[in-house]
């Protein structure tokens, strides 16, 4: 018997011990002194299954800004409230080669966001949060977040002052551009929720937790919903070496430069790492290894 369900402890273990000195060959995010406090070798895990087992194993207490990862969740949350012709009209689904935070391919694609896991169409997607102001919109997705999955995500205010204090340019030329296209309504009001929503965090539980809301089937979220983001995870939830880790894992994943990892196995579970240590992409290094060993040992790939 393959899948999450064959997990031991033992070969978790072993999993983690062989991936950990993968974080070698990145290293940590120097985009806010807060973030670069981080040690390159921590690594934790936390896996949820279907069934309800739940597997942990590292530094599993260490609490992390989920950063692009909210992405993914920033996307469900629109298509729960708005539904998808509404929402894919705001932004695309197409994979890109440019870097995620480039304006470059915004302005080749006239102001059109070309998919939700880019700065650009994050940002686009923060304008459109239900909510009066940035904090009001932060709170209310955290809430239905944390009601949803049941886990404990709060807004780290050190985290934010750290990413205020360093605002991003490139982000603030993006959001200016979207605004100048007529894609955003409000750029400040924009930028700031989107850094807002970049700096809620948790432990790898929490993370875990919220990718089962992708994973299996729930009164909660809509299984077309959960299709939508699982598809466009797997070929834009990793930039733009989403291609090569689909052929080489085959499951949707989300990275964080905050160091987070998502992995969804459907119908299965979510596998949750934290390795804040980042390739040249702004992916984690020794989660991949990780999620790929356990892609791998266990046969999860999406594609059989």
């Amino acid at each position: 018997m393959k899948g999450l369900q064959a997990i031991t402890t033992t070969d978790l273990s072993a999993w983690v011990q062989q991936a950990q000195p993968h974080a070698d060959r990145g290293r940590v995010a120097d985009r806010t002194p807060r973030l670069n406090m981080a040690n390159p070798y921590w690594f934790g895990v936390h896996i949820c299954c279907a069934t309800g087992q739940t597997y942990s194993a590292g530094n599993t207490a260490c609490v992390f800004p989920l950063m692009s990862v909210i992405k993914a969740f920033s996307l469900l949350y629109l298509l729960e409230n708005f539904k998808a012709e509404t929402v894919l009209q705001w932004v695309g689904v197409e994979p890109s080669e440019a870097p995620f935070n480039s304006l470059d391919q915004l302005i080749a694609d006239r102001g059109y966001p070309r998919n939700p896991m880019l700065n650009s169409g994050a940002i686009t997607l923060a304008d459109k949060l239900p909510g009066r102001n940035a904090c009001d919109r932060t709170q209310q997705f955290c809430n239905w977040l944390n009601q949803s999955a049941g886990c404990q995500l709060k807004l780290d205010e050190f985290m934010l002052a750290s990413v205020r204090l360093t605002r991003s340019p490139a982000n603030k030329a993006i959001a200016n551009y979207l605004a100048k296209t007529q894609h955003l309504e409000n750029p400040e009001i924009s930028l700031d929720t989107y850094e807002q929503i970049c700096c809620l965090s948790g432990k790898v539980e929490d993370l875990a937790l919220i990718g089962k809301l992708l994973a299996c089937e729930n009164r909660l979220v809509s299984a077309k919903h959960r299709r939508i983001v699982n598809a466009v995870m797997l070929t834009c939830g990793l930039y733009e070496a989403s291609a090569e880790f689909a052929v080489r894992i085959g499951l949707p994943m989300k990275s964080g430069i905050g160091g987070g990892l998502l992995a969804i196995v459907p119908d299965e579970g979510a596998i949750a790492c934290y390795s804040p240590a980042l390739d040249t992409v702004g992916n984690p290094v020794a989660g991949l290894a990780f999620v790929e060993t356990l892609a791998q040992e266990l046969e999860l790939s999406i594609f059989g």
